[in-house]
């Protein structure tokens, strides 16, 4: 299934829209602000504040690294890998987090944006909520997967655990772009307050999520996740993958 047949656009359509959306963020002062709270997550530069987590046996592999004012995750050389995680050193609670990313057609692995996330050094496992960003079925990006042992199914859409998720599940207005279109650059924002959560992919809402009894249950209180922890960019288990991020921006709302 093709990106123009699942949006069921034709190609001037999908750049009206994707012109009015952009209108819409400029109205509102801009995707990404420096003032009013805003904190960058990254400088352009290096991975000061963030740190890299994952099974010994992947240790000293260079999995992430910063490439012309980017963080670009790179696996393509091969699949014998467990995950990699790129974890923000400083935890959060209630935030907005606004960042960037680019896909690539030629992509066939999974990444995501963990949030309120914790890594099990012991266990080599990180569990929390994670914004899930697929490029090979880029319907997915924006539902909300969790990681948390003793959970590992989808949150939102809300599915029985066990089943997946299909594309008639997503938005029939979001728009997803590749490298080689549009802007070339998706923009995400996940706004976590308590136990409610949304994503938004280029200015259109793709989830709408009330964790209550869930995030804040047994299972995620014994883990110390759900409400508060770590953000984390993510490399699936034995996928080959090469994504870009840049504009890394939260706001705290914790009081």
């Amino acid at each position: 299934m093709n990106r123009r047949g699942f949006l069921d656009r034709t190609g001037a359509t999908v750049i009206i829209l994707a012109a009015l959306i952009a209108g819409a963020g400029c109205r509102q002062g801009g995707f990404y602000s420096n003032s009013d709270g805003w904190e960058s997550l990254f400088n352009g530069k290096d991975l000061t504040g963030w740190i890299i987590k994952c099974k010994p046996s992947d240790a000293g592999k260079q999995f992430w690294r910063v490439e012309d004012g980017t963080i670009l995750a790179d696996s393509m050389a091969g699949k014998e890998h467990d995950y990699i995680w790129l974890l923000t050193e400083q935890e959060y609670g209630d935030f907005i987090l606004r960042l960037r990313f680019q896909a690539y057609r030629d992509n066939p692995g999974n990444s995501g944006v963990q949030i309120r996330s914790r890594y099990d050094d012991q266990a080599g496992w990180l569990d929390g909520p994670q914004i899930d960003i697929n490029p090979p079925g880029f319907w997915r990006t924006g539902m909300i997967w969790d990681e948390t042992r003793g959970v590992k199914h989808w949150l939102y859409p809300d599915v029985p655990k066990g089943e997946w998720v299909d594309p008639s599940m997503a938005p029939q207005e979001m728009v997803f772009y590749y490298s080689d279109e549009g802007s070339d650059w998706n923009e995400l924002e996940i706004k976590a307050i308590g136990t409610k959560v949304t994503a938004h992919l280029n200015s259109v809402k793709i989830t709408e999520y009330d964790g209550t009894g869930v995030l804040d249950d047994d299972v995620h209180k014994a883990r110390n996740v759900g409400l508060f922890g770590h953000i984390a960019l993510q490399i699936h288990t034995r996928d080959l993958l090469r994504i870009r991020f840049k504009d890394i921006y939260i706001k705290d709302l914790s009081d």
